[in-house]
């Protein structure tokens, strides 16, 4: 048992104390939807905004370095998700209703895997860091939806306070950090599928905008009254 989870006087533990307290008072509805939400409500609404983000990506006058970033995303979650295989086993924390089975623990399957760091905050906090990089507004939604995907994994009883932290650290550090290298191979590769026949997920010009033509064969040269008045524009202008 580690020194954290024995220390019953510790602010990681009375705050999982205080939030799960409130699922033991709380009606079965309200614990069920909470549950939910926390396991896989939370992940469905990053997943939405990610799909906002590529669509508004596309409309955008960088629309290969935009659709650049919002690939970062689900690319960045796989990262962090890696990065914290190692982390999880050096650490071997044992879920906290393990050493405190006082807890309201509101879903089942936990038993036997790693506390820390949180999946689910590493997950959504990433998809928020990520995201915000490219849309700062969708960003921000995700944001707020990954600090209630760490409030309702407290709720729940599955995580210490220390785990959703550490899932949010390593989410940033992971988001971040490797960014600039994630662009510099995302964005020329986006720059050549909008070459292809999958352009249209790259990019999406705007509907009925003229397009120029070349000046050649075919095409109606322009007229002595015309020249004449471009000069004369020309000169107004000057």
């Amino acid at each position: 048992m580690s020194t954290l989870s024995a220390d019953t006087g510790n602010p990681d533990l009375e705050l999982l104390y205080t939030v799960n307290g409130w699922a033991r008072d709380a009606p079965g509805w309200l614990d069920g939807l909470v549950s939910w939400i926390g396991e896989y409500g939370i992940l469905l609404g990053l997943f939405a905004l990610c799909a906002v983000g590529w669509l508004q990506a596309r409309h955008r006058p960088d629309a290969p370095v935009a659709v650049a970033g919002v690939l970062w995303v689900p690319l960045a979650v796989v990262a962090a998700e890696l990065a914290n295989l190692p982390i999880a086993a050096i650490v071997n924390r044992p879920r906290p209703f393990v050493d405190h089975p006082g807890l309201d623990v509101l879903v089942a399957g936990k038993a036997g895997t790693h506390s820390f760091v949180s999946d689910h905050a590493t997950m959504s906090m990433t998809v928020a860091v990520a995201l915000f990089l490219v849309n700062r507004r969708l960003g921000a939604i995700a944001g707020a939806l990954a600090l209630l995907q760490g409030f309702c994994r407290l709720y729940m009883g599955v995580h210490y306070p220390t785990d959703v932290l550490g899932g949010y650290a390593l989410a940033t550090a992971v988001a971040l950090l490797l960014a600039p290298l994630a662009m510099a191979l995302l964005v020329p590769l986006c720059h050549a599928l909008s070459r292809t026949a999958a352009g249209p997920l790259i990019t999406a010009g705007p509907v009925g905008a003229p397009r120029r033509r070349r000046r050649g064969a075919g095409t109606e040269q322009p007229r002595p009254e015309q020249e004449r008045s471009a000069a004369t524009d020309s000169d107004l202008a000057a």
